[in-house]
């Protein structure tokens, strides 16, 4: 009965993790309360001046602790345009919740409106000594306005000099009026994705090294909702604003 009942779901195009309903809780963010755990997050300031000016993309908005809020059980980042500058919210765990390895499942609603540019992702816990793009990047989801029916999932690696050829794009019905859940397995050999439960797309290189699978050490979380920029787009819709990006709960299985 079981192998009938996995055919019958695999025909249906869905498919489950099995791993993952055999893995145990090991961290969660619910936002719960009125404030962000400052136990798990740090904030981000700024435009990214003076090593990485506009963060590396070209990017317009200054990050501020204000444009981040908890509320209702999720965590709320707003962009917005104030007089002639973009304010928007970004947070990490580094140094404070890093893992290696297991599930990684996070529920949330992307805003829409050109220019706009929400991420889930993580990086490497050795940036710090080997840099970007040799510490790997995994990118959970990514959403840009400008495509607004569109989900990427990328990787970024020292092989591929960082560019987004590691890369998947998924239609999404809704994906800005409903909450959608965004979901990576992560092992030593590789890096599978889901969107709703349903597999997207595996990253597994034949040859695995340092240079094309930096994935073999621990890596933290990074939200944030970028504007403009390189992948978001040199035009930004001014009339769009404020506009909202809602996480309601992360959580790591292992």
């Amino acid at each position: 009965m079981k192998r009938i009942a996995l055919i019958a779901v695999m025909a249906c195009g869905i498919t489950f993790s099995a791993s993952a309903q055999e893995k145990q809780l090991i961290w969660e963010e619910s936002f719960a309360g009125d404030t962000l755990n400052m136990e798990n997050w740090s904030y981000e300031f700024g435009d990214g001046c003076p090593n990485i000016c506009g963060w590396g993309n070209n990017e317009r908005q200054i990050y501020h602790k204000d444009y981040l809020e908890v509320k209702d059980g999720m965590l709320v980042i707003t962009a917005n345009k104030v007089g002639d500058t973009y304010y928007s919210g970004k947070i990490n765990t580094k140094d404070k919740f890093e893992f290696k390895y297991g599930t990684t499942e996070i529920r949330a609603k992307v805003p829409g409106g050109h220019g706009l540019w929400p991420a889930i992702w993580m990086l490497g816990d050795n940036i710090s000594e080997v840099g970007w793009p040799a510490s790997g990047e995994i990118d959970i989801m990514e959403f840009v306005g400008r495509k607004p029916d569109t989900i990427y999932t990328s990787l970024h690696t020292q092989a591929s000099h960082g560019e987004t050829i590691n890369s998947k794009q998924t239609r999404v019905e809704n994906v800005t009026e409903d909450f959608h859940t965004y979901k990576i397995d992560w092992n030593e050999n590789s890096i599978v994705f889901y969107i709703d439960n349903k597999m997207v797309y595996t990253f597994s290189p034949k040859t695995k090294n340092d240079e094309t699978y930096p994935y073999r050490h621990k890596f933290y979380f990074l939200l944030n909702m970028a504007i403009g920029g390189n992948f978001g787009g040199p035009e930004v819709d001014d009339a769009i604003f404020p506009q909202r990006f809602y996480i309601d709960y992360i959580r790591v299985y292992q």
